[in-house]
């Protein structure tokens, strides 16, 4: 099955509102809705990390950017008020694991009231039709089972329990009639760009680049890896469906590509080539991760005609490819929306 895409005519200037726009995964979205023709505006924080993807992309440039805090109200409303979008994309978030154990309070004003407060200014302003809340496969309750949507909600570290009370906020919030609400879950996503630290994939490039060897934390964890155009084309296609009332779904991989940090780590140093390693760093005080993470799409699948258009060699080749020309001096906007483009014939 081959993923259907966002529909161009669908996207054709409308006005769109992304959250979190400095980050690695809205930097690539709010590319990708430029391209399609939309008129884009950015709310977020400035990046956090050197260099980081929206700098180095020059995504300024293909929208109204603002400097500004979701856990702000009154400066989120008047943000809507004034830019009145017809569909917000809220990615903005406090996104790691290992950050939630030493900001936990952060974590929880970011992750659970920035998204009450996208709710209210989206529930306010008129011209709002659909939004789309973006949270994470480890909303569910620990489980070697692969997830479905309906499955329970859990979060044994506070970066997991945030983002499942930010599914119970968006499932619970009086929304006005005729808005559309869609929740969407996606697996551990992977893609040129991302700079995060703690995480297996910017741990590499950054490490290779530097010349230096990966130190792994968990070898033996199991994730579902999946290239970040992937689920932000699931993201669109559920902004297009969301014309009314509140909808869940999952974007995760094919089953083939739930392997461990070990097996992607081995991966990656065959593609990079020579001069490639890691060692397993000690960890004896480490905090709770869950050993094992799965999703099932085959609601995606049947609803909303989606499907992973990348493998998981494939998604690891697009990313090394872009690190690469990073490390080269490539103009890497020009190379990201090739990249868009790419995916986009893929078949």
């Amino acid at each position: 099955m081959v993923s259907r895409l966002p529909a161009p005519a669908f996207w054709r200037a409308k006005r769109v509102l992304v959250t979190g726009h400095t980050g690695f995964k809205g930097g690539w979205l709010a590319l990708w809705l430029a391209q399609l023709g939309a008129e884009v505006a950015g709310y977020a924080l400035a990046p956090d990390t050197v260099p980081d993807f929206f700098g180095l992309c020059g995504v300024e440039g293909v929208l109204r950017h603002q400097i500004a805090d979701v856990r702000a109200l009154d400066g989120l409303r008047r943000a809507v008020g004034e830019f009145r979008p017809h569909i917000i994309f809220h990615l903005a978030a406090q996104p790691l694991v290992r950050a939630s154990y030493a900001r936990p309070l952060e974590t929880y004003e970011t992750n659970i009231m920035g998204t009450a407060h996208v709710l209210c200014a989206a529930h306010e302003v008129e011209s709002v039709e659909r939004v789309v809340i973006v949270t994470s496969d480890k909303v569910y309750a620990e489980s070697d089972e692969a997830h479905e949507e309906d499955a329970p909600l859990g979060g044994k570290d506070p970066y997991s329990a945030s983002k499942a009370c930010a599914e119970l906020v968006a499932g619970s919030y009086p929304l006005r009639p005729g808005l559309g609400l869609a929740c969407v879950r996606a697996g551990n996503v992977i893609g040129g760009g991302d700079w995060a630290a703690e995480r297996l994939v910017p741990d590499f490039f950054r490490a290779m680049l530097a010349g230096q060897r990966l130190q792994l934390r968990n070898p033996h964890a199991i994730r579902p890896w999946q290239h970040v155009l992937d689920p932000l084309c699931g993201y669109m296609l559920a902004a297009e469906a969301a014309e009314t009332g509140k909808s869940t779904w999952n974007f995760g991989p094919a089953d083939t590509a739930a392997v461990s940090v070990g097996v992607l780590a081995e991966k990656l140093c065959a593609l990079w080539g020579a001069g490639a390693g890691y060692d397993v760093a000690p960890q004896n005080s480490a905090p709770h991760e869950a050993p094992v993470l799965r999703l099932s799409s085959a609601k995606a699948r049947a609803g909303l005609g989606w499907a992973p258009r990348l493998g998981l060699d494939e998604a690891l080749g697009a990313t090394a490819r872009w690190y690469q020309a990073f490390g080269q001096g490539a103009d890497m906007r020009a190379f990201s929306t090739a990249q868009i483009e790419a995916y986009c014939t893929h078949d």
